[in-house]
């Protein structure tokens, strides 16, 4: 379309109001002035045709409603000659409101059994084509009454999917009622009889192009009465008896094309029918195992027939084609389509090839044999790069979903052949799949999406989508109203969001928005969209800048919709998941308050707790814990029954995933914050499970079940359970073995808590809340526990650097120590006021052992540069904790190792009052 005509002025007019004119483009005689608009009503009648003709049905049909004059000409019948519902579910109804538009219809694709059953009411008597997939359930009734009303019928597609419930009287209907018929191929049929087959070279004198793929059983003998058949396929139908079809199937008179692909065929059958056949051109034979296994064979025998076959040179072939040789390359179905003098015969040779060869890769892609990766490599993906250029929108489809399919080596864990993906992307297949995504025909759309979904999970092929425009387009199709095009191109945000560099410029593209809008959208009975965007909304909020964009476009309202309403195990997991992130960010925004205030959000994160699906479970258990970061949102998890939910997620995942197992003990860590959860925790059988985890072999584990015992530790009563169930050697094994620094540490913590004398007096009287309390050793235990307080702070000294800090105050000097001492992650430990003045009270303590300990924590949460240092300074110095301090660093009765970390601590603490007061 020009811009001329683009830019037609309309008269004034205060009843209609339109866009503004450009008076940069176009004659100067066509600007309006500033004060005039552009009326779309007054389009050349012309001009408005070849607009509607770039829109779905859907589309056209509303914009027909705008006034009378786009209504009449949206009634056009060159408007409503093809019409493709495979994308929305077509019922009786909306077939009856179609039926006015559909009189001249000639061509249309359906998808499922409803839209099968709905046909029938567009009244189209004029139907020249019918292309159906996903049609297992369609049924004998509805293809007989399909074929009954359309007499003038030459073309019928079902597949690639199994037609289960079709069976040979149903084909014989189609025989009867449609003496025109040129072209039939159907897939998955269990039987296609002699009757069936001679039914149709009776009634149907046409009849050059079948196809029965995927069949179990197709009589042999009488395809070889179909006299008037030029292009044949058998892909894929088992039970063939080869030997019948090789003295049978060469005297068809007009048989160009043979496709055997994906079946047992023999060498000597193929030779036989290679050349006995006077008219066969081509036999293609792909993915043959037989074939394949006899090294003896050769192809150069037959001069003037074409095989093609994974062991040739299938472009080398093709081009045999031609009277001009000179080009073999992988351009030869590109030279082809340029070619300015056409051949008739050749082209009807080269769309019935682009057919087979785009049907046979992409079922040989689902099966996924072992074996092919050179040819895949050499020859299957620039044949599938090519095909997505033909002037057959099915081919191209099917093309782009091979792409999207060869590449998967594991569709469960999302694992894709990197090799397979990088040699699409070297070979131009980005930019092919792009444009293909920018046509306005939503069939490609989805499949060319699906496409770079897929390869984008290679971050090379992902860097080149972004490079070349992928984020934007793919941001514009989640907006669109076909639902396939939008879960696909959600799908492929979701990829593209992986990358840390992607989710700003998602951002900027709109895609936060566009997802956050496909929830409200689809928000029931497409758990495919839902799953997509939730994923990529997950990814996205792992970023700090971008988690604010989806709160502000309403992200956080749509995923706790999803988590609350969607039953689909997907949904959930990623909506928690998508929550975890959001809540991650406490210190930099609100979101985390934000998850925790919108209504029904932290009942529905209990709820999936209790999941039977692991992951849904992991999820919600990993946001809860993010959740539990917040005050407010830590009592309120708690009273919508979260502690009983997790100790019970707890009791059940001694044999889970590590991630559910740390995130189990992890939201338990983050509850017992608050004591009266700690308390509750400890009475709903919370310290048994805890014990278990840290008993784990996976340092994340250790870590999250050591700082959730430690918070409980500080409870006498939890303490003494603790040492009741045995989870003292646990934690001593932590605290001597655990590879992880901060699990050592928080293990040698809660020890430190349970024997600093608070439990030994609950222990006389035994747990308030058990009936009898059970019998331990307390010393033993104490001096087990003692022991190993001090073998794990004697790890972080050097006994010359404390030599030296002895004998000298120089900042140098406890610099080096602090810099041993230092464990890196403790920083991020935030304790409260009572927490601390445990710590400062434990440096007054008898036990030289438990002195060193509570100073060297103090050291850790008061270092220099940690996240909550300056808080825990403003603590002790409120608790007065500096002349605890100094008189510990004087004592002449304390080891040196407390000595020495106290002189550090009140340095940190006169830092931080200088820092402070700046």
């Amino acid at each position: 379309m020009n811009r001329r005509v683009r830019q037609k002025v309309a008269k004034k007019s205060k009843e209609k109001v339109g866009l503004p004119g450009n008076p940069e483009i176009g004659d100067a005689g066509l600007c309006p002035d500033s004060n005039e608009y552009v009326d779309w009503t007054s389009l050349p009648d012309d001009t408005v045709i070849q607009l509607f003709s770039c829109l779905n049905y859907r589309d056209r049909a509303s914009l027909s409603s705008t006034c009378k004059t786009w209504r009449v000409l949206g009634l056009s019948s060159c408007l409503w000659i093809s019409l493709d519902l495979r994308a929305h579910k077509c019922d009786p109804g909306m077939a009856v409101s179609l039926a006015s538009r559909c009189v001249n219809l000639q061509k249309i694709r359906f998808r499922g059994a409803e839209s099968a059953d709905a046909i029938i009411h567009l009244q189209a008597r004029n139907l020249r084509e019918i292309s159906g997939d996903y049609c297992r359930k369609i049924t004998d009734a509805t293809l007989s009454m399909i074929v009954a009303r359309h007499e003038a019928l030459e073309t019928l597609q079902l597949g690639p999917d199994f037609c289960e419930k079709v069976s040979s009287d149903a084909i014989k209907a189609i025989a009867f009622c449609c003496p025109k018929l040129k072209k039939l191929r159907l897939s998955g049929l269990r039987d296609v009889s002699a009757d069936v087959i001679n039914a149709l070279a009776k009634h149907c004198p046409n009849l050059i192009d079948i196809g029965f793929l995927d069949c179990l059983k197709v009589d042999e003998v009488a395809l070889g009465n179909v006299v008037s058949v030029h292009f044949l396929s058998v892909a894929g139908t088992s039970n063939m008896k080869w030997g019948v079809v090789s003295h049978l199937w060469h005297k068809l008179p007009k048989l160009i094309g043979l496709d055997v692909s994906r079946t047992d065929i023999d060498p000597s059958a193929v030779s036989r029918l290679l050349s006995l056949s006077p008219s066969l051109k081509v036999l293609c034979a792909m993915n043959c195992p037989v074939l394949e296994e006899d090294n003896t064979f050769s192809v150069n025998q037959y001069k003037g027939k074409l095989l093609l076959a994974l062991f040739n040179d299938i472009f080398k072939g093709l081009a045999s084609l031609f009277a001009d040789t000179t080009k073999t390359g992988k351009n030869v179905l590109l030279d082809w389509r340029n070619l300015k003098t056409k051949d008739k015969n050749v082209d009807e040779i080269m769309n019935w090839l682009e057919w087979i060869l785009s049907h046979t890769l992409l079922r040989t892609a689902e099966s996924n044999p072992q074996g092919l990766d050179a040819f895949w490599l050499k020859l299957g993906a620039p044949i599938l790069l090519s095909l997505m250029q033909s002037s057959q929108e099915e081919v191209q489809e099917r093309a782009a979903t091979g792409l999207a399919t060869f590449v998967v080596i594991d569709d469960e864990n999302a694992s894709i052949d990197c090799g397979r993906a990088e040699e699409v992307m070297r070979d131009g297949g980005i930019r092919l799949l792009l444009n293909l995504a920018k046509s306005w025909r939503e069939g490609l759309q989805s499949e060319a999406a699906k496409a770079i979904a897929n390869l984008s999970v290679n971050a090379n092929v992902a860097k080149a989508v972004a490079e070349e425009g992928g984020i934007e387009i793919l941001a514009g199709l989640a907006r669109s109203m076909n639902r396939l095009v939008a879960e696909e191109a959600a799908g492929g945000l979701w990829n593209l969001s992986v990358g840390e560099e992607h989710k700003g410029a998602i951002a900027e593209a709109g895609g936060v928005k566009a997802l956050v809008d496909l929830i409200f959208k689809w928000s029931s009975g497409s758990d495919g969209v839902l799953e997509r965007a939730a994923g990529a909304l997950a990814n996205l909020a792992a970023d700090d800048k971008c988690s604010m964009e989806v709160a502000l476009a309403g992200g956080v309202h749509a995923l706790v919709m999803l988590a609350r309403n969607c039953k689909f195990e997907g949904v959930q997991e990623q909506a928690a998941r998508a929550l975890a992130n959001l809540a991650a960010h406490g210190d930099s925004n609100s979101n985390n308050a934000a998850v925790g205030q919108e209504a029904g959000a932290l009942e529905a994160l209990v709820q999936l707790t209790r999941s039977l699906h692991e992951g849904v479970r992991q999820e919600a258990a990993g946001a809860l814990w993010n959740l539990s970061f917040d005050d407010r949102n830590r009592e309120a998890i708690a009273a919508a029954g979260g502690v009983e939910a997790l100790v019970a997620l707890a009791q059940s995942c001694a044999n889970a995933s590590p991630g559910l197992q740390e995130r189990a003990a992890g939201a338990l860590w983050g509850l017992s914050v608050s004591e009266a959860n700690s308390i509750a925790i400890g009475q709903e059988g919370g310290v048994a499970p805890l014990i278990a985890l840290a008993r784990s072999e996976a340092e994340d584990v250790h870590e999250t079940a050591a700082g959730a015992l430690w918070n409980l530790a500080f409870n006498p009563g939890n303490a003494l359970r603790i040492v009741e169930e045995g989870g003292v050697p646990a934690l001593v094994d932590l605290c001597s073995s655990s590879v992880s620094k901060m699990a050592r540490f928080m293990a040698a913590l809660a020890l430190a808590y349970m024997f600093d004398g608070r439990m030994d007096e609950f222990a006389l009287i035994g747990t308030s809340t058990e009936s009898t309390s059970k019998s331990v050793n307390l010393d033993g235990a104490r001096r087990m526990a003692l022991k190993h307080i001090e073998a794990f702070v004697l790890t972080f000294t050097d006994p010359q650097a404390f030599a030296t800090a002895a004998a000298s105050s120089a900042p140098a000097a406890l610099a080096q120590v602090t810099e041993r001492a230092r464990i890196q992650e403790a920083g991020h430990l935030r304790c409260s006021g009572a927490e601390i003045g445990r710590f400062v009270a434990m440096l007054r303590n008898p036990s030289s052992i438990l002195k060193a300990c509570a100073a060297f924590a103090l050291l850790q949460f008061t270092i220099p540069g940690g996240r909550h240092a300056l808080h825990h300074a403003s603590l002790m110095q409120s608790a007065g904790a500096a002349r605890v301090l100094r008189a510990a660093a004087a004592a002449a009765t304390a080891p040196l190792e407390a000595k020495i970390f106290a002189r550090i601590v009140l340095r940190n603490l006169e830092y931080h009052h200088i820092e402070s007061s700046i």
